[in-house]
């Protein structure tokens, strides 16, 4: 049996000019609104070239089909999440678990104020998952993690910094995913938020003191 193969999802080529560079924010705001107003079943290139007020050809100058379109709307939102993580957590001229507080703020709020789109791109997800630019994305995010909890846990062994990173992570993506299904109000996001830092920060603390009194 042939080995199966998936259609591309990476863009044909990237705007060289500023013109290009147009082009394709149309097409990807265009795409944002279709996909909010329609849905991921009756996402098509058509639809989008039309409400970008541009041909199909000059689309497809860029997007091959939609699941390229789609993923390049996952992947923009993959990054700008990596980036928040990033520049979160990074930051050393606060302690620790006062980073992990303002991630957890930062994300839920993130996620409640996309949550529109966010829910159309998880129906289109089997399109492109297993890709490898999947992959890598969901990487830069894990390394980001951990290289915080090597700072919090420092005295921990690698598998018990890996599965609080998994763990944080994990619960942050489910739990934002579940709770922004329902529009929230500023002050409800506020509580929840905290409600998860506490217990994300007494998960690290007792884990720390844990070490604390084994060594």
């Amino acid at each position: 049996m042939a080995p199966h193969r998936t259609a591309p999802i990476s863009a044909r080529k990237q705007p060289q000019q500023a013109r290009s560079t147009d082009l394709v924010a149309a097409i990807l705001q265009a795409a944002v609104q279709v996909l909010t107003k329609d849905g991921a079943q009756r996402f098509t290139t058509a639809r989008v070239a039309e409400k970008a007020g541009v041909s199909i050809g000059s689309l497809y100058q860029y997007f091959p089909n939609k699941a390229s379109i789609l993923f390049r709307l996952q992947s923009d939102e993959w990054q700008q999440t990596t980036n928040l993580l990033r520049s979160i957590l990074e930051d050393s001229s606060r302690p620790p678990l006062a980073r992990l507080r303002a991630l957890v703020h930062a994300f839920l709020q993130s996620e409640c104020d996309e949550a529109p789109v966010r829910g159309a791109l998880d129906d289109t997800a089997p399109l492109y998952r297993d890709a490898p630019e999947a992959r890598q994305a969901k990487a830069n995010g894990r390394r980001a993690m951990l290289a915080f909890m090597r700072e919090v846990l420092p005295e921990a062994g690698a598998p018990e910094r890996a599965r609080a990173a998994d763990l944080i992570k994990t619960t942050l993506s489910q739990v934002g995913k579940h709770f922004s299904e329902t529009p929230r109000s500023r002050a409800e996001i506020s509580a929840y938020a905290d409600a998860m830092a506490d217990m994300f920060c007494a998960y690290l603390e007792k884990a720390g003191a844990r070490r604390g009194r084994a060594r």
